[in-house]
């Protein structure tokens, strides 16, 4: 399955079951990072944290105890929560800091550590890192499913996706994470077989094949999201034509097992969405006709919404 990193293996496989997973960097202490760099702490690791914005960083310190990083060459599991999308367009793709940091870690760090990729990323992106790392590090993709308005429920330690790019990277990974060793049957590369328990994180994983399924499920769950939203929304404008409730509609139709009909609001808005989205359709030549479809209905909402608001607005006056 990984034939052209073989060699790849070999190399950062001398590490073998002697990686410790002691002092975890936390990349990014946004609307993500932080969560994750608390959360690590409550387990008992010790935790650092960097971002670009010193004052961040230094709020960190300051409120929850995650320190400052002096250097990389000590650190044993980066973990990357930065941003994925431009500052000018919060719905347009972009993994440019994402690579700066790839190569800060490159040049600074220790060879043989894990590198975990938790923000929201292209097909590609992550087997790109990498080729930048030199194939020196263990790297793994576990796209979060952390949700801000329901942390309770959905907060850090939920079941999420994981994929490696190499064998060894995906074991690596799922031992700091759900701390349990399955092995695999790679014995020639010096693999240990059998299952073994490690301190971890305690988030269960599911594992697939590849990297890029990985980096692929987190931006079709939200491409769903987006649909389901956008149909909502298509439906609201149907009831509005045609003299229909569609609360009671909506109420009515969801009495059925299966189906969940959203509330539409003020369109598909924040960052996630819209620009998971669109990293999707960005993901292949063949677009997927449903969800450009599902765009043109969320313009189409945004447009009726605001037609709504100014008639109020007129009759207020």
């Amino acid at each position: 399955m990984f034939q052209n990193y073989l060699e790849a293996e070999k190399l950062i496989n001398h590490t073998k079951d002697e990686i410790s997973f002691e002092k975890i960097l936390v990349m990014g202490l946004g609307q993500l990072g932080l969560p994750v760099a608390k959360y690590v702490k409550e387990k008992g690791f010790d935790v650092y944290g960097y971002d670009n914005n010193p004052l961040v960083v230094e709020n960190a310190e300051r409120q929850y105890g995650i320190k400052k990083v002096d250097n990389f060459r000590d650190i044993d599991v980066f973990l990357i929560c930065i941003s994925t999308h431009r500052e000018d367009d919060i719905s347009s793709p972009q993994v440019d800091g994402l690579l700066a940091i790839t190569r800060k870690i490159a040049k600074e760090a220790t060879n043989g550590k894990l590198v975990s990729i938790e923000s929201t990323v292209p097909r590609g992106t992550t087997r790109k890192m990498f080729e930048i790392l030199e194939h020196r590090f263990h790297v793994v993709h576990a796209p979060h499913r952390w949700y801000a308005l329901e942390e309770d429920l959905h907060g850090v330690n939920q079941l999420r996706v994981i994929g490696g790019v190499c064998d060894c990277c995906l074991r690596t990974g799922i031992r700091f994470y759900d701390g349990v060793d399955h092995g695999v049957e790679k014995e020639d590369l010096g693999y240990y077989s059998g299952n073994k328990s490690y301190r971890s994180l305690g988030i269960p994983m599911y594992s697939v094949s590849t990297v890029e399924l990985a980096e692929l499920s987190k931006i079709v769950e939200n491409a769903d999201r987006y649909l389901q939203i956008a149909f909502a929304e298509d439906l609201y404008m149907f009831c509005k034509a045609n003299g229909i409730s569609f609360t009671e509609l909506r109420d009515a139709v969801n009495t059925k097992w299966n189906v969940n009909i959203l509330e539409p609001r003020d369109g598909i808005g924040g960052h996630c969405i819209p620009k998971d989205t669109r990293m999707f359709l960005e993901s292949s030549e063949i677009k997927s006709k449903i969800l450009m479809s599902a765009q043109e209905v969320d313009k189409d909402y945004r447009k009726y919404i605001e037609g709504l608001v100014k008639d109020v607005n007129k009759i207020n006056r």
